[in-house]
This record gives structure tokens, sequence and C-alpha cells, in this order.
């Protein structure tokens, strides 16, 4: 009875953080699959299928349950140990994304100075591009590598910047790379201001968002270690099995359910109040 218990309490606590991570707002159509193949767009995962990372969150969910199961012996113990260990590929997926996402950032800036040298030179604008494969900031160059090949093999300078734009995902990305589709559309000679003008902007904003996260990352850090640290004593106490066994009644899963409840909307709050204002992509 307290197994059965525990596991629909499991299964609330589930689809109450499914209901958070992935809210429904005007753009309904975009549902969660949808929204983690952009999450891997972003993390430079884009070769790897949805299917792959749910069904590794499935297998992780299912060790987690059956170790903690065999150490404790406690159904709800196990199961809610079991959910955490199912979000881990997703929790990795979006730091490698926010990691990646930063490194262009800060590249960035560079990438435009070398556009700029490029074109002073003589250079066409998609040639000066796909040098970027080879000159350019070593994040970046994977990108533009591609960008040099399909336009070597397509001759169409539209079609391989939305290549560009959807191997990049990346919301400064977006900007530079339309920027650029207009210049190429315009014509004129203003592409050499046009790009010096874009550089500064982007190291201003640059600037201004890496003070603001460096004061940001004590309310990040704090409310990670305030979630993690009652689960680590959890995890302790399951090698007590006299303790343990509390939390296998209809009682203890209550309260582990409530814990948990607790512990995911207090961190969606704190990152909620503490959030930066984020790039969107455009045109995407």
């Amino acid at each position: 009875m307290g197994a059965l218990i525990g596991l629909g309490v499991g299964a609330g606590v589930l689809l109450i953080w499914w209901s958070i991570s992935f809210p429904r707002g005007v753009d309904s159509e975009v549902r969660p699959p949808r929204r983690l193949a952009q999450l891997l767009s972003r993390a430079g995962m884009g070769s790897v299928s949805t299917t792959s990372v749910l069904a590794a969150s499935a297998a992780l969910a299912l060790v987690g349950f059956a170790v903690i199961q065999v150490v404790s012996g406690a159904a709800p113990v196990a199961l809610a140990f079991g959910c955490w260990s199912g979000y881990l590929p997703l929790a990795v997926v979006g730091s490698r994304a926010r990691r990646r996402q930063r490194e262009f950032a800060q590249v960035w800036p560079d990438a435009v100075d070398n556009l700029v040298s490029a074109v002073r030179s003589g250079m066409s604008l998609p040639d000066a591009l796909g040098a970027l494969g080879e000159r350019g900031p070593q994040p970046l160059r994977p990108a533009f590598a591609g960008f040099a090949l399909d336009y070597q093999v397509t001759g169409r300078f539209g079609d391989s910047l939305d290549a560009l734009k959807e191997r990049l995902a990346d919301p400064v990305g977006d900007r530079v790379v339309e920027g650029l589709r207009v210049a190429r559309e315009v014509g004129g000679g203003d592409l050499g201001r046009l790009l010096r003008n874009l550089s500064g902007f982007l190291r201003d904003d640059e600037r201004t968002r890496s003070e603001m996260e460096a004061r940001q990352a004590w309310t990040v850090n704090g409310a990670r270690l305030a979630v993690a640290a009652p689960w680590l004593v959890l995890l302790m106490l399951c090698f007590q099995s006299d303790v343990i066994q509390r939390y296998a009644s209809p009682l203890g899963a209550v309260i582990l359910a409530s814990g948990a409840l607790t512990c995911v909307l207090a961190y969606r709050l704190m990152l909620r109040i503490g959030q930066l204002p984020r790039d969107r992509r455009i045109l995407s």
C-alpha cells in the first residue's frame, strides 16, 4: 500500500515539475519535444534525437529507483531519487546550452572584427564568412566551415545563411546573420560601418551581461545548494535502515512529496526572481 501511494505521489510531483518546466503560453503549439529539440540545438547537439534523450532519462530514472530501492528498501524514497535521476540528462543538456551561448557571446565581437578586416581587404561577403571557418574564433569555426561548404555546393547565399543560423542556434548569431542578409540584399558601401557598429554593440552588451551574471551567481548557487542539501541528507539516511523505513509509510510518502514539491517551487521561484533578460532568437 505504501509503495502504491508513493508511486502516485511521485507521479504527481513529476507532472507538477513538467508543467513548470514546459508551460503552455501563447505559443501553445510549441510542445515539450519541440522545446527539447531546440534545447539540443542550442547545446550543439542537433544530431542527437529527442527520443534518445528521453530514453536516457527513463533509463537513469529506473537505475536510480532500483539502486535506492535495494539500499533503502523504501519505495517512496527510491521513487523520489528515481525522478531526480531522470532529470539529470535534461539538466546536463541545459547546462551545456547555457555554456555554449556564453562562449558564443564572448567571441562574436572578434568574429565581426574579422569580417570587417576581410571586407576591407576586398573579399566578398560570402568569402569573408567562409574564411571564419579557418581564421575565426575557435567556438564558431565549425559552423562557418559548414557555411563555406554549403555555399560552395549550392551557390545560394540566403539558403546558406539559413543553414548557418540553424547550425549556430544562437540569438546573437541570428542578429548577425540577419544584419548580413540585409546588407547583402540592399548593397551599398555601408557594410563596413554596419559591422563596426555591430561589433561595438556586441562588446557593450557582453560587458554588461557579464557583470550582471557575476552578481547573480550567488543567487543561483544558493538556490542549488538549498535544494540539494535536504536530498543529500536523505541519501545518507538511506544507509540507516531503521530510520529510512519511516518514509515507507503513507505519511512518509506524503512528507517526501511535500518536500519535493516545496523544493521544485522554491528553486523555480528563486531562479525566476534572479533571472536576467534572455535574448530570444529572431526570424527562426
